[in-house]
């Protein structure tokens, strides 16, 4: 019997988001030290097997409620079954046919749920590697982001940019233009500019998140997007201003000026706290890493930052303070062979 195993990793927003969603521009990382897998294998029919978040049986109403909170109504099965569907509809679009092969599907994840590092896409990205392989089916690496957004935005109703799926479905470090001018058909879906950034060189990174405390995506966004489409000046000029942030970081990567990255990362939270109204933990996450001398902003959109340390001693003040707050430190792995 074929066993295909998937994975997807986990994303860090360095530069330019939440601009993503707004013809800007963004640089993103993949963070291999969280991962989405799905297993696919020939069955007698096609099964999607619950998963731990799935779960519809609580110690008490609770157990019930904390569920809710931490990974929302569906759990995940609602985007293993939204992916299928939508893959079905591409394959029928395109024009091709697929075998009559059943299979049983199933999905497990380790990244921590709704806070900003991108669990949501990570398992849909990996359920279309699967049924890629099953079906022997290619979808072009550059429209591979728009299908998954498709996934979100169509079948779910979920408000979301591409970033996120570019670098997960590119992975390493990439550089993202989402100006109209960018804008071009790949495989019967849209892409916009997607330049992988080199990985030889990189910044001492560090990524902390919340261990309890986060706040869902669909939350976070919709506001802003309202005021956006309304023309909201202060907004359209943070966006502009967020993409200006990545040009202006894609040129410290190639010189590697790690103090102009740094003050980059910093000028990227001050700019979305002038039009977010940010929960006061959240804040406090970012205000103390800053306080240990790292640079700090959002990884996403919850309880995740990422910045830039210098030493030893900084980092370990910085595990101890975060500490404090409930939080976890990490190293992002990004490179393949760092995994």
């Amino acid at each position: 019997m074929q066993i295909i195993r998937k994975r997807a990793y986990a994303r860090a927003g360095l530069l330019g988001n939440p601009s993503d969603g707004y013809n800007g521009k963004t640089i993103s990382l993949i963070v291999r030290n969280f991962w989405a897998e799905v297993v696919l294998y020939e069955w007698d029919a096609v099964e999607i097997v619950l998963a731990e978040h799935d779960r519809a049986r609580f110690r008490s109403i609770h157990d019930l409620a904390r569920d809710v909170q931490l990974h929302g109504y569906y759990g995940g099965i609602r985007l293993v079954k939204a992916t299928i569907k939508r893959f079905v509809d591409y394959c029928r679009q395109q024009e091709i046919s697929l075998h009559d092969e059943l299979f049983s599907i199933r999905y497990s994840t380790n990244i921590p749920m709704q806070v900003g590092l991108a669990g949501s896409s990570a398992i849909i990205t990996a359920t279309v590697r699967a049924l890629c392989e099953f079906y022997g089916v290619e979808i072009p690496l550059a429209a591979q982001p728009t299908f998954v957004l498709s996934v979100e935005q169509d079948e779910l109703g979920i408000t979301a940019g591409l970033q996120d799926r570019v670098i997960q479905s590119y992975e390493g470090l990439v550089y993202m233009d989402f100006d109209r001018t960018q804008e071009q058909t790949v495989g019967g879906l849209t892409a916009y500019g997607y330049e992988p950034l080199s990985t030889d060189w990189l910044p001492p990174l560090y990524i902390a998140y919340h261990a309890a405390l986060s706040e869902p995506t669909e939350t976070f966004h919709n506001d802003i997007r309202g005021r956006y489409n309304r023309g909201d000046a202060t907004i359209v000029s943070a966006m502009e201003r967020f993409a200006g942030l990545a040009v202006q970081g894609r040129d410290a990567f190639l010189d590697r000026d790690v103090e102009r990255l740094s003050a980059l990362i910093d000028a990227n939270f001050d700019t979305r706290r002038t039009i977010y109204n940010l929960p006061p933990w959240q804040v406090e996450m970012v205000e103390t890493a800053r306080r240990c001398g790292a640079s700090a902003k959002f990884a996403g959109s919850g309880g995740a930052i990422v910045g830039i340390y210098r030493g030893e001693e900084m980092l370990q003040a910085l595990q101890k303070e975060m500490t404090g707050l409930g939080c976890r430190v990490i190293l992002p792995a990004i490179r393949e062979e760092a995994a």
